[in-house]
């Protein structure tokens, strides 16, 4: 019985996913598998590639023979070289691991109430943008300093304990948007907000 390793295809149309298999050479594409040691699936980025190593180089050692897609994966993984003796690829790339969606949620919110001094959790902006917020920073702490004196005088006077919280400064936080307004609004009034470029 001729032994093939090859790609059983599963998935949806315009969405193919694979699995990797141990087959008899004469089954059906989709048929009866010996085994199944690995997935393939070509559309994620980077693609995502998992092979049982030491069940791939036990069937290669017994002489199941892999298809040419087949092969060109164990290429990438390294287990076609560990199995001729050649020197080892460069590592795959791997997928960052994602954040779930209530811990970005929790992130933003507390930034949003001041909280917390962490970054929302969202993608990578470009380098202008963090050099305008680093610009802002400073005149934030500036505008936030003499605000705090004044809360403490307004906090003096016997109130119920539910005033006391303070709310974020809206004004500081205002001065570190890029264009609060929107569509430049700053520039078609001849103003410029603090800490943007003029261009």
């Amino acid at each position: 019985m001729a032994v093939k390793i090859r790609l059983l295809r599963m998935g949806k149309i315009r969405n193919p996913q694979y699995r990797i298999v141990v087959a008899d050479s004469r089954t059906k594409r989709d048929g009866r598998a010996i085994e199944y040691v690995g997935i393939y699936q070509p559309k994620e980025h980077p693609s995502v590639i998992q092979v049982k190593s030491e069940r791939v180089q036990y069937w290669l050692s017994v002489g199941a023979q892999p298809s040419e897609a087949v092969q060109r994966i164990l290429e990438k993984t390294g287990d076609w070289q560990l199995f001729k003796g050649l020197p080892a690829p460069p590592p795959l790339l791997v997928a960052e691991a994602k954040k779930s969606r209530t811990e970005i949620y929790e992130a933003e919110s507390k930034a949003a109430a001041g909280v917390a001094d962490t970054k929302p959790a969202t993608p990578r902006k470009s380098a202008k943008a963090d050099t305008k917020a680093t610009a802002a920073k400073p005149e934030q702490k500036k505008a936030a300093e003499p605000a705090e004196p004044e809360q403490k005088k307004v906090a003096e006077p016997a109130e119920p304990e539910q005033k006391k919280v303070a709310e974020p400064d809206r004004e500081a936080v205002a001065e570190t948007a890029a264009d609060p307004a929107g569509a430049g609004a700053a520039e078609a009034e001849g103003t410029t907000v603090a800490g943007a470029d003029a261009n």
